[in-house]
C-alpha cells in the first residue's frame, strides 16, 4: 500500500510538471492533512490554557528534544536565503542554542528584567527570529517595528512604549540616534552590523561572548508577551498587547487548521517583520506544528524573484498579501514549475476573485483567504475541503463566535449588513488582545454589548459565509444607498485596463457623496484616451454590479498610497477628496 501511494504521488508530480511545461495547469485539490472537513475542525479544536506557559520552553524546546531523539522529520526549523545566494539553516536545537546566548545578552549585558520592553526594527534577517525567541526566554516584551519607519515614527514608539532596549541595523541607527536623547527610558542600543558604531553595542560581539546556558523564565499564560503598533489605516497607531497564550497557543488555529501544516511542510510567508502577520505565519503558527519557516530576504518585492523562488525551493505552503498576488499574476507564469507548491493563502485585505482565478489558471491552486487583525488570531477563513465562494472570506474560525451585529450589539439576520463582531460574553476568548496599552478609552470603544467590534462591515449569508463590505468608515453613503468600496474595486479589477484600484467617497452637491475610483492602469492602456477610458470603465461597472454603485468620478494615478504592510490607505484618498489635512 505504501509503495502504491508513493508511485501514485510520483505520477501526480510528473503529470503536474508535464502539463505545466505544456502551458496547461491541472487544477489541484488541496486535501486536509490535520482534519477532514470544516465541521471536524470545530469538533477537534479545544485548547487548554495552563497557568504558566512559555512558547520557547513549551513548544520550541520540545521540538528540539524530538529532533535529538529522531522523532521529528528532517526539515530545518528555519531556512533563510537572500539574493546573493547566501543561506542559513537552523534546526530547532540550533535555534535554541543561538537564542539562549542572546537571552543571556538581554538579561546579562543589558540587565533587562522580565516585562521590560525591547523595540526591534530589522528587515528579514536571521537575527530578527533570534530576538523573538530570546525575548520569550527572558520574559521581556517585544515591540516589532518595520524598517520603513521615519524618525518621527520611531520617536512616537519609543516615547509611548517606554522601551529600555532597541535592536536595529545600520540603516536605522542614525534615525535612532537623532531621537534617542528625547527618550528617557532608552538605556541600551544594539546594532546588527559587521561594523561598529559609537554609542552602540555590537550584536555579533555580544552573542559570540555569551554563554549558551540559560534557564527560561517562568511566565504566566496571561503575562504580556508582545506589543504591536497597529498599521494606522485610520487614526494614530495603537499599542496592541498580546499575552504569552493569546499568540503562543491561540495561533494553533492558524497553523494546524488554516495553514494546515505538518512538520514536513516548508512555509514561506512574505509579511514585513514589523507587522502581526509575521508573528502569525513566520513564528508561532508554523513552529507550533514543527514546520519549517522559509524566508527569502529581498530588498524589495520582485515578482520574478518570488516566482523563481517558488519554483526552485521545496516550498509547500505560500502565504502573501493580495497586493502581491495582483503583481504576480501580471507576470508570464507559464515557464515556472510549481510542482512543490501545495497550499496558497492570503490575508491582510480582501482579494479580488479575478486575481484568484488568474492564480488558479497559472498554478492549478486555489487561494485560501484568511481574515484577522493585529488584535486577534484567525477570525474567519476558507479552509481546505470547504467550497470557495468568490468574494467571501470563508467561515468563522473555531476560536471565535463571529456574528454580524448592529450598533447596539444585537445579532442581525442573515443577509443584512452590519458590524463584524466577536462574542466576548460570558467568556472573553483567550486569543483576543489584552488591551490597547495605556489607552483604556480606545480599548473600551471596541466593545458593544456582548461583542468586540472589529471595525469592519460585512454580511453573513445563509451558509454562514462572511462577506467583507469595508471598514466601518470606508462605507459610502450616496443618495441613500450604502456602497462598500470592495465590491466596486472587484468590478474594476475584472477589466483588463485596471492593474489596481481604490474606491472612496467624494463630495457631491446633489447626492451628498458619490463613488470615486483611483485607478492604476496596466501598461498597455496608459497611452489610451483617458476620457474615453473613464466612460468605458463606468459602463463596465454598471454591467457587472448594481448600476448605482458605479464610480461617477475616476482619477488615473501612477500608484496608490499604502501602509508599510501593503494595505491601501483609503483614508488618505478620502481625506484628499474632502479637503481634510
Amino acid at each position: 500500500m505504501i509503495l502504491y501511494d508513493t508511485l501514485m504521488y510520483q505520477l501526480y508530480k510528473f503529470c503536474t510538471v508535464f502539463f505545466s511545461i505544456r502551458g496547461h495547469r491541472v487544477h489541484r485539490v488541496s486535501r486536509p492533512q490535520n482534519f477532514t472537513d470544516y465541521e471536524s475542525i470545530k469538533q477537534q479544536y479545544s485548547p487548554q490554557i495552563p497557568e504558566y506557559f512559555n512558547f520557547a520552553e513549551d513548544v520550541l524546546d520540545v521540538w528540539a528534544e524530538k529532533e535529538k531523539k529522531g522523532e521529528k522529520a528532517s526539515n530545518p526549523a528555519f531556512w533563510w536565503v537572500n539574493d546573493r545566494k547566501q543561506e542559513v539553516r537552523w534546526s530547532f536545537e540550533e535555534l535554541g542554542f543561538h537564542s539562549r546566548r542572546l537571552a543571556n545578552v538581554l538579561s546579562g549585558a543589558c540587565g533587562l528584567n522580565q516585562q521590560d520592553r525591547v523595540f526591534l526594527v530589522l528587515p528579514r534577517v536571521p537575527e530578527w527570529w533570534l530576538v523573538n525567541v530570546a525575548c520569550l526566554r527572558t520574559g521581556t516584551v517585544l515591540l516589532p517595528g518595520t524598517s520603513q519607519l521615519t524618525a518621527r515614527d520611531i520617536l512616537h514608539r519609543l516615547q509611548t512604549s517606554g522601551a529600555r532596549c532597541v535592536i536595529t541595523d545600520e540603516s536605522l541607527a542614525p534615525l535612532l540616534d537623532a531621537v534617542a536623547s528625547q527618550c528617557s527610558s532608552l538605556q541600551h542600543k544594539i546594532l546588527v552590523s559587521p561594523t561598529k558604531r559609537e554609542g552602540w553595542k555590537n550584536f555579533g560581539d555580544l552573542v559570540r561572548n555569551a554563554s549558551s546556558d540559560h534557564e527560561c523564565v517562568k511566565t504566566r499564560s496571561d503575562d504580556p508577551m508582545t506589543i504591536f503598533f497597529t498599521s494606522g489605516t485610520t487614526g494614530s497607531p495603537k499599542m496592541t498587547q498580546h499575552s504569552h497564550s493569546s499568540y503562543g497557543i491561540g495561533l494553533t488555529v492558524n497553523g494546524r487548521y488554516w495553514l494546515d501544516l505538518t512538520e514536513r511542510d516548508v512555509l514561506w510567508n512574505t509579511s514585513d517583520t514589523g507587522w502581526a502577520k509575521s508573528a502569525w505565519s513566520s513564528v508561532y503558527a508554523p513552529w507550533i506544528q514543527g514546520a519549517c519557516v522559509f524566508i527569502h530576504h529581498m530588498p524589495r518585492f520582485d515578482s520574478h524573484t518570488v516566482l523563481e523562488t517558488l519554483s526552485s525551493y521545496p516550498i509547500s505552503t505560500f502565504c502573501t498579501a493580495p497586493t502581491a498576488y495582483r503583481m504576480l499574476v501580471q507576470e508570464d507564469m507559464s515557464s515556472y514549475n510549481f510542482s512543490n507548491l501545495q497550499h496558497c493563502l492570503c490575508a491582510g485585505e480582501p482579494i479580488n476573485p479575478e486575481v484568484m482565478g488568474k492564480w488558479r489558471n497559472a498554478t492549478g491552486l486555489d487561494i485560501y483567504e484568511g481574515y484577522g487583525q493585529t488584535e486577534t488570531v484567525l477570525i474567519a477563513g476558507t479552509f481546505k475541503g470547504m467550497k470557495i465562494k468568490a468574494g467571501a472570506f470563508g467561515k468563522a474560525s473555531p476560536e471565535y463566535d463571529v456574528q454580524v451585529v448592529d450598533e447596539a450589539g444585537n445579532v442581525l439576520p442573515r443577509g443584512v449588513e452590519g458590524n463584524l463582531g466577536i462574542r466576548v460574553k460570558p467568556h472573553k476568548p483567550f486569543s483576543l488582545f489584552t488591551e490597547y496599552t495605556g489607552d483604556p478609552d480606545r480599548t473600551a470603544e471596541c466593545y458593544v454589548g456582548d461583542f468586540y467590534l472589529t471595525g469592519d462591515r460585512g454580511v453573513m449569508d445563509e451558509d454562514d459565509y462572511l462577506w467583507f463590505v469595508g471598514r466601518a468608515d470606508d462605507v459610502i453613503l450616496s443618495a441613500g444607498y450604502r456602497i462598500g468600496p470592495f465590491e466596486v474595486e472587484n468590478a474594476l479589477i475584472e477589466h483588463q485596463a485596471v492593474a489596481e484600484s481604490a474606491v472612496v467617497s467624494s463630495p457631491d452637491p446633489i447626492r451628498g457623496e458619490v463613488v470615486k475610483a483611483f485607478v492604476v492602469l496596466t501598461a498597455e492602456y496608459k497611452s489610451q484616451d483617458q476620457d474615453q477610458l473613464k466612460k468605458e470603465l463606468q459602463t463596465y461597472v454598471k454591467k457587472v454590479t448594481a448600476p448605482y454603485k458605479y464610480p461617477r468620478k475616476i482619477e488615473f494615478v501612477e500608484q496608490l498610497p499604502k501602509t508599510v504592510s501593503g494595505k491601501i490607505r483609503r483614508v488618505e484618498l478620502r481625506n484628499k477628496e474632502w479637503g481634510r489635512s
